[in-house]
């Protein structure tokens, strides 16, 4: 008895690895097979969308593409979702691009950049996974209506090139970041943030700077007292 438990264990082992072989294998033709590449035809709905770049599979919620550049070389994680407006089809006052991310851009997974006025990304940006990037707030000015219906306001965001955004950091509207720059995980950033810069904290602050001639430097004051 214990030899025919033996063989049926072990019978068990290879069935169940045989079958983990096999739908490992089926999902990463699936992801492969979903990619969105330059030539694509949903890549052709973009705006612009760059040799080289691809969104990867599964994506996030996309759509108003004919709002959103992509540049090239551009590599944008899974579920990332990425929108202009608040809804499929929503009119944009504008024959332009509203959000714009540059050239050898990383956007880790999980990530969501929704744009109503301007979001600018600079190139050789990176992303670490679920940040969070939106450039309208909403209004709450009337103390009477519900915060939800009142009137949005919209601040346009600005990222330079070469700078890191940590995971789930949130990036607010009217928020500027200067090139090199490098925002901790978990950061809430607003205001203007100069270059080389490392940003922390919620709310966000530096500290440390980049002074020519002197290296880095810890400071401990706020980003918009730098500028």
């Amino acid at each position: 008895m214990p030899v025919m438990e033996s063989l049926r264990n072990k019978a068990k082992r290879a069935i169940s690895s045989a079958m983990t072989s096999a739908v490992t294998s089926a999902w990463e033709k699936v992801c492969n097979g979903g990619i969105i590449e330059h030539g694509h035809p949903k890549a052709m709905r973009f705006a612009e969308f760059g040799e080289g770049s691809l969104i990867s599979f599964p994506p996030g919620t996309i759509f108003n593409e004919q709002w959103i550049a992509i540049g090239e070389k551009v590599m944008i994680g899974p579920r990332v979702s990425m929108s202009v407006g608040m809804v499929p089809g929503q009119a944009i006052p504008s024959s332009n691009a509203i959000l714009l991310i540059g050239n050898r851009c990383v956007i880790g997974q999980g990530s969501y950049i929704v744009a109503h006025d301007n979001i600018f990304i600079g190139d050789d940006v990176q992303m670490g996974p679920y940040v969070y990037i939106t450039d309208q707030n909403h209004g709450y000015e009337d103390p009477n209506l519900p915060i939800g219906i009142q009137w949005p306001v919209n601040k346009k965001v600005t990222i330079g090139a070469g700078s890191w955004i940590g995971t789930g950091a949130v990036i607010l509207p009217g928020t500027t970041i200067g090139n090199n720059v490098v925002i901790g995980a978990g950061a809430v950033v607003t205001g203007n943030i100069p270059d080389r810069c490392v940003v922390v904290g919620t709310p966000a602050r530096v500290i440390r700077h980049y002074v020519p001639g002197d290296g880095w430097r810890r400071v401990g004051i706020t980003a918009d007292s730098l500028t």
